[in-house]
């Protein structure tokens, strides 16, 4: 919880930093608001197809402020509310998975467990917010975020920044950096309805109006599918139950500023499968998870002349229990994690040239866990400047970060990154940055604790050389080579058999430190957008991990989860067929071979997944849609002993006003 000494340590912060006040918006501001902060910035689109197309050239995760997705030197790709609509399917990773070396993971059907990783860091190394607020949940076992309770339902932007940036984000943000909005800007009134394999059922709505002073936007949702049984070879299904709202309001006090809020509650309910006595081999099981998520964003945004301040609390609480519903008096596991931010941020226009990016920041996290109810806190002051300057065909940016954590001290980390513009529409990146990533409460004092981690450590290097972005019009690629060295690495450890050292009064597993890791590779993606009637790409990411440390056990092995080559192919047609509007589309996603365990024994092959789609308008803002997922019925797996869903399909109905 906040309190008077960290309110005042955080005052002292901001004063050191200018009283720098700027939390970004994540993405929300309205296109008109995009405009007019980017009119210093050079028109990279000449021609372009849609608004969306407009507004998904305009990234927040490269320094913290709006700036054009072609201006920064990291690898960022950008999905948009059009795109996410066409894919039609309710499971974000399919959407994800159209990203360069983006790979996930899921322990049974949709709502289970899902990590998604980043050029082949860990899911927890990966940093996700959502309206603003970062929502990776502190009292789970490596501080990550679970995508299993986030549907697509109410998206309406995905910024996936694929690298290191602790600069601007600072611990967690080790893999990248997924940044996530949920409602559009525009005057709308949505809805759509959905059936289809394992009895899915589904409804969204959502509404966003400007009202004189007044941006409101809301979106809710409810899904329910029966599911199949999350151990494969069960016989018991176990569906997934979720309803959700996300809340937005904007007003313009004046011209220059801006008063915001945003809301988030998402309730979920997963049966799962488990381990039960006396064999405690995975099987089926009656037990259930909840999962509640409610996330609140709340600010101040000025925007002068080359002078923008924003200030900024956000809260995260998230609620978790599992129990058996077939014994009243069981209660398996709870867990509750809580934190509370404040954020202050400056964007400052030096010169034509020259622009300086300042941030303080104040974040207090506790958890409490069972079935014992271990309840610990942590907090960490910081703060960080980030210098860029376009000085003409070249532009420089870099910056320092300061985290002053309680339990580990001061970290300082360093980052930096070019773009150098070969021809008009062709650019050469090149990026340096440095991670921190403390470990979690969960890790650090839980049952499965070890108090003497150290923090995990990264460098990472890429270069690349690109033409436009994924959303211009035109014919679009980029190819990025990339190296990453983690130092400290963090992974579970397990204790069977095992009585002293480190397993001692742990005879179910605990966390230490590897002292080293790499993840190197290549990401490539390569498209065409003729118009708004034609659309395809291919992207391909090729990684190779390895432990690295000295005289461990598993050193040369290759990191658990992670498949050396992914490529998703996508494509996607509109035109009139018998005079009626029709779209068609289809997406290839194959994955390789990896290793489901650090000892690389329990191999877990490659796989190829067909999804094929289609819509036609039924009249004036209706639409029918359609689709077939896993058309082979591909059998496989992405974590051992867990199921994967066979061929089926899905019919909906959307309307747009």
């Amino acid at each position: 919880m906040l309190n008077y000494k960290n309110i005042r340590s955080l005052s002292l912060l901001g004063g050191c930093a200018l009283s720098a006040l700027s939390v970004p918006t994540f993405a929300q501001e309205s296109e008109d608001n995009q405009t007019a902060t980017n009119e210093k910035q050079s028109d990279d689109y000449d021609v372009v197809f849609a608004d969306t197309i407009r507004s998904t050239a305009i990234v927040v995760t490269a320094s913290g402020s709006a700036n054009k997705v072609n201006n920064s030197g990291h690898a960022i790709s950008i999905i948009g509310e059009e795109e996410i609509e066409r894919v039609q399917t309710q499971d974000i990773t399919t959407i994800l998975e159209r990203v360069p070396g983006v790979t996930t993971t899921r322990n049974g059907p949709i709502g289970g467990f899902t990590g998604v990783r980043i050029r082949g860091s860990e899911a927890e190394q990966v940093l996700v917010l959502i309206d603003g607020v970062r929502v990776n949940d502190p009292s789970s076992p490596g501080g990550g975020f679970d995508f299993g309770n986030l549907l697509t339902g109410g998206l309406s932007k995905i910024e996936v920044l694929r690298g290191s940036n602790s600069i601007i984000w600072g611990s967690q943000a080790i893999g990248g950096v997924i940044n996530i909005t949920t409602s559009s800007n525009e005057n709308s009134v949505t809805a759509n309805a959905e059936y289809g394999r394992d009895d899915t059922r589904s409804f969204n709505a959502s509404i966003n109006q400007n009202v004189g002073p007044l941006n409101i936007g809301l979106s809710s949702g409810y899904f329910n599918n029966d599911g199949f049984s999350s151990f494969d070879g069960g016989t018991e299904d176990d569906g997934f139950e979720q309803f959700y709202v996300n809340g937005r309001v904007d007003l313009s006090i004046t011209d220059n500023l801006t008063a915001q809020v945003r809301g988030r509650f998402a309730d979920g309910r997963l049966e799962i499968d488990g381990f039960p006595a006396p064999t405690f081999a995975f099987a089926d099981t009656n037990e259930l998870q909840d999962t509640q998520e409610i996330s609140v964003y709340g600010g101040l945004e000025y925007n002068g002349n080359g002078f923008n301040l924003s200030a900024a609390y956000s809260l995260l609480d998230n609620n978790r229990d599992n129990f058996d519903p077939s014994n009243p008096m069981s209660f398996d596991f709870f867990s509750r994690g809580r934190t509370e931010r404040i954020e202050l941020r400056a964007n400052i226009d030096l010169s034509d040239q020259f622009t300086l990016d300042l941030g303080a920041e104040n974040e207090e996290s506790a958890f409490t866990t069972g079935p014992t109810g271990v309840s610990a806190g942590s907090g960490i002051d910081s703060l960080y400047a980030y210098l860029s300057g376009d000085l003409g065909d070249l532009t420089l940016a870099g910056g320092v970060r300061l985290d002053d954590h309680e339990q580990f001290g001061t970290e300082v980390t360093l980052g930096g990154n070019a773009i150098y513009s070969l021809t008009d529409t062709i650019n050469l990146k090149a990026a340096y940055n440095e991670g921190f990533k403390a470990p979690s409460l969960f890790q650090l004092l839980s049952a499965f604790g070890n108090e003497t981690l150290n923090p995990e450590e990264s460098k990472s290097y890429e270069i690349g050389i690109s033409s436009a972005d994924r959303n211009a019009s035109g014919i679009f690629w980029e190819v990025t080579a990339f190296q990453r060295d983690t130092d400290n690495q963090i992974d579970f450890i397990s204790c069977a058999g095992i009585m002293g050292g480190i397993c001692t009064n742990r005879p179910f597993g605990t966390f230490d430190n590897i002292i080293e890791t790499r993840a190197r590779g290549i990401d490539t993606q390569l498209g065409l957008n003729i118009s708004e009637f034609f659309t395809t790409s291919v992207v391909y990411s090729y990684v190779d991990t390895q432990n690295q440390s000295a005289g461990n056990a598993n050193e040369g092995n290759e990191l658990a989860r992670r498949p050396e080559h992914a490529i998703t192919f996508s494509s996607d047609w509109s035109g009139e067929i018998a005079n009626r509007p029709v779209g068609i589309g289809l997406d290839i996603r194959n994955v390789g071979d990896s290793f489901d365990d650090a000892g690389n024994s329990n191999e877990l092959d490659g796989y190829t997944l067909v999804n094929l789609r289609a819509s036609t308008e039924i009249t004036d803002g209706f639409e029918l849609y359609g689709r077939l997922e896993n058309i082979f019925d591909e059998q496989y797996q992405t974590a051992a002993g867990f199921a994967t869903p066979g061929f089926g399909g899905f019919v909906g109905i959307r309307a747009a006003f």
